[in-house]
């Protein structure tokens, strides 16, 4: 089994399937309404709502402090060596898919899929917290416009339980008004559904009345930013503001780099372009153009958005402010410095992170079906998911689905259950990326690249790889926890289905169904995702094999089980990929002979 699994499927192949007209896209992007996607994609939840707890820290991880503006440098650095890389792919192979097909044609089968599933964390489950995250503002804004929205249609049940156990009168005077049916109350988040339903139908329509509305979007938040930036400089004086910069790195270069860290969040987006490569005019220019440009063009904000903030509040006093502040950290800092009973202001960045919150929406939205669309046109996926729309030429299908996943758990998820994955399994995804234009460089080197990564291929893509696991290593425990176990769930389905029906595979004379001994592996590596799934996420790997031998340890039994579960899968999912290895290595061979 294990000799078909990194069998790559060749450009000219990925491209003769792509130009089939059952499979065709319809091509009326140019460069600019790709810097702008791109750009929609960027400027969203990550500089409007994550900038105070990169700045001002948590009880898991120091902040940034002013040298916030630092760690936007740092994170667009990282970034910018990967998006050299995409530029090379995208220009290269402008094809749906993004580093899935790119991947898959370097790396080999089984990398292409780990990969299409992890963009899955990015696109879809971090388009989760972003509904979740729109809801928010959303209710904010129209509170100051005095249009009041019930909590309980606009927060989790998980949610508001919390809120209960930690605040019942909080939680009487937020939800109280709820109905109940079956003496439980109703509480779902009914905005979070609703933009996800109304973004999904303006997907399904039409990609060039998507990119139309999304340029309008992009337009308006960042006019807003430099409102923002423009009403700071207004209430308070550039001395004023440098002389809050001290100290500059109050938690050290840790600090920093954390912020780094969490920061990315604010740049995930970029590699969004490179899934609409099918729907550009001229793919091998438009593409590396809008990848760059948008990147260069958001991080230039970012740093001055990062640097006023930092000027508007001082360390001391930002590190006191609670939570729920923070998760507005922009309209927070205007109401400080604004005239008492002033609330345009920040009424106006509110508006404005409503719209960026909706172009993210939009952008991910638009990204997450191509890849599903992709992956079915290679037989991974059923091929009903590589269906285009007669009239509208969108993969409708896909993108419904897609849908369908999001707004349902946006409507019923805590924010906390899904953010942690979003950033690790981007980084993730950018060091594949980064390493396969190292392979294909010797791999196909006479391959037409209308954009090359310059220095040559080891330079940047090396500097990538290594930048991406250097941000990683700055993740809590919790998201190496939930990432390695969403592989293990992405595993076993592929075992279970992808690997008996992909177009690679009927070559290589696989099996169309999966034989028992990949029966029995897909099933121990989900008793692998579910163990990890089931440990405490906080505990690194030494304090979990404590906690799970000590029985007087806190939460004893759910590391002793989990460790269990774990054992018992992995055991099952090597032995039966063990098995399985000899048939299918001369059925491969056979075939090839």
């Amino acid at each position: 089994m294990l000799r078909g699994l990194f069998r790559t499927k060749s450009l000219d192949d990925i491209l003769a399937v792509a130009g089939g007209p059952q499979f065709s896209l319809k091509r009326t992007l140019g460069a600019f309404n790709v810097t702008l996607l791109g750009i929609g994609a960027i400027i969203g939840a990550g500089i409007f709502a994550t900038v105070g707890t990169a700045a001002a820290g948590d009880a898991q991880r120091p902040g940034a402090g002013p040298s916030l503006m630092l760690s936007f440098v740092i994170t667009a650095v990282v970034c910018g060596f990967t998006a050299l890389c995409y530029a090379e792919f995208a220009s290269m192979v402008p094809i749906s898919g993004s580093a899935y097909t790119y991947s898959y044609s370097t790396l080999g089968e089984l990398v292409a899929w780990i990969i299409g599933w992890d963009l899955i964390i990015e696109y879809a489950v971090g388009n989760i917290a972003v509904a979740i995250s729109w809801a928010n503002y959303f209710r904010t804004l129209m509170g100051n416009l005095g249009v009041h929205i019930p909590a309980w249609l606009a927060t989790d049940y998980r949610t508001a339980l919390s809120l209960r156990a930690a605040n019942p009168a909080g939680f009487a005077e937020q939800f109280g008004g709820a109905p109940h049916l079956f003496g439980y109350p109703i509480i779902f988040n009914l905005l979070a559904l609703g933009i996800v339903a109304l973004i999904t139908v303006v997907l399904v329509w039409g990609i060039k009345e998507s990119a139309e509305f999304n340029a309008g979007m992009v337009l308006i938040k960042i006019a807003v930013l430099l409102f923002f930036i423009g009403i700071s400089l207004y209430y308070v004086s550039p001395k004023q503001m440098t002389a809050n910069w001290h100290p500059f790195q109050p938690n050290g270069w840790h600090g920093t780099f954390t912020g780094a860290a969490l920061v990315f969040f604010a740049y995930i987006g970029f590699d969004a372009v490179s899934t609409v490569a099918e729907e550009c005019k001229n793919p091998a220019r438009d593409l590396p153009i809008g990848i760059i440009a948008s990147l260069i063009v958001c991080t230039v904000l970012y740093v001055v958005v990062g640097a006023v903030f930092a000027g508007l509040i001082p360390y001391s006093e930002l590190v006191t402010k609670l939570t729920t502040e923070q998760a507005e950290p922009l309209t927070m800092a205007l109401d400080r410095v604004a005239p008492a009973g002033t609330t345009w202001p920040s009424t106006i960045v509110a508006f404005g992170s409503v719209i960026a919150h909706t172009a993210v929406l939009l952008v991910f939205q638009l990204g997450q079906p191509r890849i599903f669309f992709s992956m079915a046109r290679d037989g991974l996926l059923p091929s009903k998911f590589a269906s285009v729309h007669p009239r509208f030429k969108t993969p409708h299908v896909t993108t419904i689905l897609t849908g369908v996943f999001v707004g349902v758990f946006a409507a019923f998820a805590s924010i906390d259950e899904v953010i942690d994955l979003t950033n690790i399994g981007t980084l993730f995804a950018f060091i594949l990326v980064c390493a396969g234009i190292i392979v294909l460089r010797y791999k196909d080197p006479a391959r037409v690249r209308p954009f090359r990564v310059p220095l040559g291929p080891w330079l940047f893509p090396v500097l990538g790889v290594v930048s991406c696991f250097f941000l990683m290593f700055y993740l809590p425990p919790a998201s190496w926890w939930r990432f390695i176990g969403w592989l293990m769930l992405g595993f076993s389905i592929y075992l279970s289905y992808g690997y008996t029906r992909s177009a690679v595979g009927a070559k290589l004379g696989r099996p169309t169904r999966a034989p028992a001994p990949l029966k029995v592996a897909a099933l121990g590596f989900l008793l692998v995702a579910i163990g990890l799934f089931t440990i405490p996420h906080d505990l690194g790997p030494t304090a979990l094999v404590q906690a799970a031998t000590d029985a007087a340890a806190d939460r004893h039994e759910r590391a002793l089980y989990g460790l269990i579960i774990i054992v018992i899968g992995l055991v099952m999912g090597i032995a039966g990929a063990s098995i399985g290895a000899p048939r299918d290595a001369g059925g491969a061979a056979a075939n090839a002979g």
